[in-house]
């Protein structure tokens, strides 16, 4: 009996042994990546093309993806990734009465937050005339074929990061990995344990003054859940009369949003939800959170404001 237990606990101790934290990193979207996962296997070339074929499906930025030959007008069919994040588009646009709206494509380029770079002597009547193009209510998909204006240009950029972020954390679970961090421009989804410290994954919320000494104002544990976070803060412009202005555009007024929301972290199941969630909310006005939110139990919520007195304020939802 002693000799079976005690080769119980070598086969024990020698599958222990081949568990393997592996780190993956890089550039890709136009940000960075992380993928920490319990494998003896590597899979950055699985990676590599999950990347690629997202990519190729929905970057502005390359001239023959299938988003660009949509917005070019030309004839051609979009995949099934195109259409899952169109459809979960469409869902989020009419939950937030058109505050999340990806055919915005237009409007951002002008402001020159796109590819396309910005309009110049950009005024009031080319805003306007720019703004006639939006709205995801114009488009639709019939099987694999897509129908819009000729005029509206469609922009998946607030939510396909978090789409990549779940084709990969889904690719891992196929593969049979059980604990895993994905996380793609500070979008983010945990399955398991941190394995090396045997304790849930604990992520932290970026402290919106980049000067601080405190790089994090809080600390969440994510089970199985994604963490995305829209922020102002970071990624802006200045114009020629000093006036800051974000990238986050009004899909109401076609102008920057104004708003004194600093950033805005959002918990849900996927990263692709929670991905789009961030950004139609950082829009809103800090007193209309919690009557949104109260129908969306489903969302937790934590926000960072600057009150009337320029301080930091802070608001949890949903039990964030």
């Amino acid at each position: 009996m002693r000799n079976a237990v005690f080769l119980f606990l070598i086969v024990l101790v020698s599958c222990q042994d081949k568990v393997k934290q592996q780190r993956n990193s890089g550039a890709i979207f136009g940000t960075t990546y992380s993928i920490i996962y319990d494998s003896t296997r590597n899979y950055q070339s699985e990676f590599d093309l999950i990347f690629r074929d997202i990519n190729q499906s929905m970057s502005t930025y390359i001239p023959n993806s299938i988003i660009s030959k949509v917005n070019s007008n030309e004839t051609t069919k979009i995949d099934s990734q195109f259409k899952t994040v169109f459809q979960t588009s469409k869902l989020i646009h009419k939950t937030t009465n058109g505050r999340f709206d990806p055919t915005i494509g237009a409007v951002v380029n002008a402001w020159d937050f796109g590819p396309e770079g910005k309009v110049e002597q950009l005024d009031s009547l080319k805003i306007k005339a720019l703004m006639q193009s939006v709205g995801l209510d114009k488009v639709s998909i019939n099987g694999l074929n897509i129908n819009k204006p000729e005029a509206t240009k469609i922009d998946f950029n607030a939510i396909a990061k978090g789409y990549g972020v779940d084709r990969i954390a889904n690719f891992l679970k196929r593969s049979g990995v059980d604990n895993f961090l994905v996380e793609i421009g500070g979008e983010i989804i945990c399955g398991g344990i941190n394995s090396i410290k045997t304790a849930p994954w604990k992520i932290g919320v970026q402290n919106p003054n980049l000067e601080s000494e405190v790089p994090y104002i809080d600390t969440v544990v994510l089970n199985n859940e994604a963490m995305a976070t829209s922020g102002t803060y970071r990624k802006y412009k200045i114009d020629e009369n000093g006036r800051k202005y974000t990238h986050i555009i009004d899909t109401e007024s076609g102008y920057p949003s104004r708003t004194n929301i600093l950033s805005v972290s959002v918990v849900a199941k996927s990263c692709i939800i929670a991905d789009a969630y961030a950004t139609a909310l950082q829009t809103m006005k800090v007193e209309d959170f919690s009557g949104f939110l109260s129908v969306h139990p489903e969302l937790r919520v934590y926000i960072i404001f600057e009150d009337e007195n320029k301080e930091l304020g802070f608001k949890s939802f949903n039990g964030f």
